[in-house]
This record gives structure tokens, sequence and C-alpha cells, in this order.
């Protein structure tokens, strides 16, 4: 049996406004620039320039309310006013404490040059090759990745040739070709394996003694040498504990990465440009907003020409109708992206000003041992806003401190409790055994269970397995490989 009932539903739904405001918020400042361009290229009722605009229209109201356009009343009821800056709050108030346009460099650098591989072909030609040799040369320089090595086998390299440059050689002549390669700079290109990286580099250099018996350790105890097996190496080598260590510091000395060191490489350079700026004056901290994030934006002049022309004419055409709805459509998306960078900008101010002062005690000292736990619920909380907002801003935003220029998610960190009771920051922890770490004896460096020992004597009771995971996360390798003689 069928039946008919009514259910009243309560449910939360983002406006476009909303949508379009969180997307604006995530965005840094150079994305904001992007977006913004992009914004008034679509949208030619959208403006922005220091040149204010003088007057417009206080309001237009069709005066034939039951004029018709099809089967529809035309709503042209549109208040201009409402599409422009606020004129009760001066400009100067908004720019003194907040943001200054004028302080902040408005020209991004950008990065050009011959990329890598580019830069290996040029040196391809001062060597005498055949047509096939010179092939095979490029496509094994074509092979090299950012690092300088090659990752693939010489069969599937030679199978590569074969099927794709119709190249049928022998895996002896690709060696051959690849002796040629690995004598490009930078020294070490062109290696299958870091061992053959430092080797290539060794060969380069002076063949003094301690040369010789770093490139006699690297081919023949490789795996002793990587363990730091010192005892072993002295043994098999016969050599004293002080040559061994003038050997190893010739190695330690060499670039397991050449292709890095490739100064006019054309990678992607992500250029920081600072949100925020934290400044200590007079023994406070004064937060300003990138002057960038706060463009003078109006409704253009000529939209409201148009309108005042539509007013003033007695007969008004299906066309100056249709234009009319268009401007209205135009006005209504102007004023929706001036609010929401107006929104944008209070927002980015509001909750990093909350951070602020939360972390007040590291932002004047930058010892990070003074940053105090704190998780996106604490400054959501203290703002009023959902815990996502504070997200987007602390993912995607960075602060130009007086210790240097940060990502913002950096400062938060969850926190532990202490011997004494207290709340302390992980960061706290990371710091103390950073220093801790930097201190050891490298002839016997602490194990984790040590280190463990020692925070827990300090004040941290912190388990073996926490020390590991803290210790990965501050990129340090474990106590056998931090060994040194």
């Amino acid at each position: 049996m069928l039946k008919q009932q009514l259910n009243f539903k309560l449910s939360q739904k983002l406006s476009p406004q909303q949508i379009q405001l969180m997307k604006l918020i995530q965005l840094p400042t150079q994305a904001f620039e992007q977006r913004l361009k992009q914004e008034m290229e679509e949208n030619p009722a959208l403006d922005s320039g220091k040149d204010s605009v003088d007057e417009y229209e206080d309001s237009y109201s069709e005066s034939n309310a039951d004029d018709d356009y099809g089967n529809e009343t035309i709503e042209t009821d549109i208040n201009v006013d409402e599409y422009l800056s606020d004129d009760e709050i001066p400009n100067y108030r908004l720019s003194s404490n907040n943001y200054s346009a004028d302080d902040e460099e408005k020209n991004v650098p950008y990065a050009s040059g011959t990329t890598f591989n580019q830069y290996l072909l040029t040196q391809l030609n001062t060597y005498r090759l055949t047509d096939e040799e010179t092939q095979i040369a490029e496509f094994l320089v074509g092979s090299i990745d950012e690092s300088g090595y090659i990752r693939r086998a010489l069969p599937d390299i030679l199978d590569d040739l074969a099927f794709t440059q119709n190249i049928y050689t022998s895996e002896e002549k690709i060696e051959e070709i690849l002796h040629i390669v690995q004598q490009l700079d930078p020294a070490g290109v062109g290696a299958r394996g870091l061992q053959e990286c430092l080797i290539l580099q060794l060969e380069r250099k002076e063949l003094t003694i301690p040369i010789k018996l770093a490139i006699d350790i690297l081919k023949k105890s490789f795996d002793h040498f990587s363990k730091k097996h010192y005892d072993k190496l002295i043994a098999k080598f016969d050599v004293s504990e002080e040559q061994l260590k003038e050997a190893i510091e010739e190695i330690e000395h060499l670039n397991p990465k050449p292709g890095g060191s490739y100064s006019g490489n054309n990678r992607m350079v992500e250029h920081v440009v600072p949100d925020f700026t934290i400044k200590i004056v007079d023994g406070e901290l004064e937060l300003t907003l990138n002057g960038r994030n706060a463009p003078e934006l109006h409704v253009s002049r000529e939209y409201n020409n148009m309108l005042q022309g539509y007013k003033d004419s007695k007969e008004k055409s299906k066309s100056q109708k249709d234009a009319v709805m268009f401007i209205k459509q135009k006005l209504d998306s102007a004023k929706w992206f001036i609010d929401a960078v107006k929104q944008r900008q209070q927002t980015l101010f509001v909750t990093m000003s909350a951070i602020m002062h939360y972390q007040k005690e590291f932002f004047l000292s930058g010892d990070e041992r003074n940053l105090k736990p704190m998780i996106l619920k604490d400054i959501a909380d203290e703002i009023g806003m959902d815990v996502s907002t504070v997200s987007r801003v602390a993912n995607s935003k960075y602060v130009d401190t007086p210790y240097g220029t940060k990502l913002i998610k950096q400062y938060f960190s969850e926190s532990m409790t202490n011997d004494q009771g207290e709340e302390v920051s992980t960061r706290e922890i990371k710091k103390i055994l950073e220093i801790t770490l930097s201190e050891e004896d490298k002839r016997k460096p602490l194990t984790d269970e040590k280190l463990a020992q020692i925070l827990k004597e300090k004040g941290y009771p912190i388990a073996r397995r926490t020390v590991a995971k803290y210790r990965e996360q501050l990129d340090i390798p474990v106590a056998r490989l931090r060994k040194k003689i």
C-alpha cells in the first residue's frame, strides 16, 4: 500500500560563496594573485587599482514595474553601492596595523636556464662519435635521472634501443659508450649505483695514498664500509686507524647525487613568499599581513555608465534588457568575490594573530624549547572558527619571523606530560634529542635505549620506540650509521 507523507529535515549545505571563500583561504600569496588575475579576466565588472571611483549612482530601479519580458518580470533593481568598498573605514586605518601594500616587493623572480640533460648533451658534441654511437650516447643521457644516475639495466636499454630507435647493437658496445658518458661533468654522472658513482669521482682526483685506499675500499669492501665495520677494514687492508680515517674523509667529501650539483638545472623552484611577517618592536610582537593579499578591488566605472545609459533611455529594447541582466550577474559575481577577498584577509589575520599570541614565548625568544603544545582545535576554539579553516591557513601559509621563514604548520605539535605533570610540546623533546645527539661521542654513538634513559633523567619519560620515531622524523640515522673513527 502506497502512502504519502511529509518529513522535515535539517541539513547543512555550503553556499557557492562559502565554497569560494574556503578555496581562497587555502591559497598562498602567489596562488592568490593568480586566482585574482583569472577572476578579473573572466569578470569585466571587477576592476583593481589605487584610483578610487569617485561616484556611483545610489541606486537604479526600473520605472515600469509591469514591463514584461517573455513571461517573467525583469529584475533590474541594483544598488551599486553594495559593490563598492565601505568608505566608513578609511584605507589608512586598514593599512597601518594589518597590511601595507607599499612595504612588499611586487615582482616575483623566475628561474630559467638549460636542463641538466641538455647540459650533458652539449658536452657530447666535444667527442668524435659515429652517428650510431651518438644516438646511443644521447639515449643514455636521456636515461639519466635528476640525481645523475642511470637506474636501468643494460639489457633493458638494449631492448629499448632496438624497439624505439631501430638500433641493433650489443651490451658491450653500450658499456663502451657508457664509459664515455661517465666522463662528462659533473663527476660521477651516469653511474648505475652509489658505489660506482663514488668510484668515478675518486678516479677524477689526483691518486694520492688516501684516495687509492678509498678506491680499494669501495671496490673490494663496499659492504663493510656502508655498515661502518671499521675494525674489519683495518684488518683487511692492513692499515692504521689514522690511514683509514683519511681515506674515509675523502669518501665523505664526495657528492652522492652529482645531478643535484648542476647549478643551471631547470627543475621547478618553489619561491616562498611569506604571507605574514612577525617583528619584535620594543619587546612586543607586531604582525603584518603581506600587502599582496590586500588588493584594492571595485566595480568597473564602465558598468555604471551602462546602467546610467539604460536608465536614461526612453525605450527599452530586448537587447538592452538582456544586457542589463548580464550586468547584474557580473555585478553579483564581483560583489561575492570582493566580499570573499575581504573575509579572506580578516580570517588570515585573525588566525595568525591567535597563533602568534599562543606561542608568544617562542616568537620572542626563538628557542624551540619554548614552543607550547598546540593543536588546530586550540586555535579554532580561540577564534570561534572551524578546525578545517585553521587547517587551510596552517597548511599553506608561511610566516617571516626574526628566526627564519617557516610554514605555519610547523608551529603545531602534540603534547606529552613530563615527570612534573606539565604538558610539554613534542617539538621541545625533539630539540633536546637533537642537542643530545650533536654532543654524543661519535666513536660510541648512543643507542635509542640509552637516549630514552637520558631523556627520562631530564624529565621526559618516553619509550625507546618513541625515541626511534622522533629520531627518524629528525632524519638522524641509527647509532651504527652515526659511528665515526
